[in-house]
C-alpha cells in the first residue's frame, strides 16, 4: 500500500529545544522533521505537534513549528489523548426537526472526509513516539506509518528497539523520500521540482 497525501495527516512528536541535543544525530533527525512538515504544506497535509512538559524541556524546534496546524502540550508520554481530538473529524449534527419530519424524509447530515493514515515522526522514539503510536494503533481507525529518519531517541539501540516493536505492531517503516515520492506519484505533479529541490 502506498501513501496519498489526501489521505494523510502528520503528527511529530517533541521536536523541543532541550531535548535535540541530547538526541543520537539529532540535526539529521531535525533536518528531516522540518523536510517532512514542508512537504506536508506543499500538499496541504495537516501537521501537528506535540511538547512534552514545554516547561522542562521548552518549546518545539522554531523551524517546525511555524509549519505546524496546531502543537498540544502534554505530560503523559503518549500524547494520544492530546491528538485525538485534532486527528479525528468532528461528528456530523443531526440535521432536519425529528418532529416535522418522517425519518426517510430528514437529510442526512453530510459525511466529513476523513484521513485515515497518519504519518507520524518524533522523539524519543522508545518513548513518546513508542507510546503515542500504539495507543493510537489501539483505537484501529488509523493506519500508521512512522518515519525513520526522522525519529531518534539518546542512544541507537532504543531507537532501534523502538523500531521492532513498532512495526511487529503494524506500522509501516518508512523514510522521508519515501513520504515524499509517494505523496507525489508521479514526475508530472505539479510539485515536482519543489519536492526535489527539499530531498535533494
Amino acid at each position: 500500500m502506498l501513501l496519498d497525501a489526501d489521505d494523510c495527516q502528520l503528527v511529530l512528536i517533541d521536536y523541543q529545544a532541550r531535548l535535540m541535543p541530547a538526541i543520537h544525530e539529532g540535526p539529521s533527525v531535525l533536518a528531516n522533521a522540518r523536510r517532512l512538515a514542508q512537504l506536508a504544506r506543499l500538499f496541504g497535509v495537516p501537521v501537528w505537534a506535540t511538547e512534552q512538559n514545554p516547561s522542562k524541556l521548552g518549546g518545539t524546534d522554531e523551524a517546525v513549528a511555524a509549519l505546524c496546524d496546531r502543537i498540544v502540550p502534554k505530560m503523559a508520554f503518549s500524547g494520544a489523548a492530546e491528538l485525538q481530538p485534532l486527528l479525528a473529524p468532528p461528528a456530523p449534527a443531526p440535521r432536519g426537526n425529528a418532529r416535522s419530519l418522517p425519518r426517510h424524509l430528514q437529510k442526512a447530515a453530510p459525511v466529513e472526509p476523513s484521513r485515515g493514515a497518519l504519518v507520524i515522526a518524533g522523539c524519543e522514539a522508545h518513548v513518546c513516539l513508542l507510546q503515542t503510536t500504539l495507543t493510537l494503533l489501539e483505537s484501529e481507525d488509523w493506519d500508521v506509518w512512522v518515519v525513520t529518519d526522522a525519529c531518534g531517541s539518546r542512544t541507537e539501540r532504543n531507537r532501534d528497539a523502538a523500531y521492532d516493536r513498532l512495526a511487529s505492531a503494524g506500522c509501516e517503516l518508512v523514510t522521508t523520500e519515501m513520504v515524499a515520492f509517494e505523496w507525489l506519484h508521479s514526475c508530472e505533479h505539479p510539485q515536482f521540482r519543489a519536492v526535489q529541490a527539499l530531498v535533494k
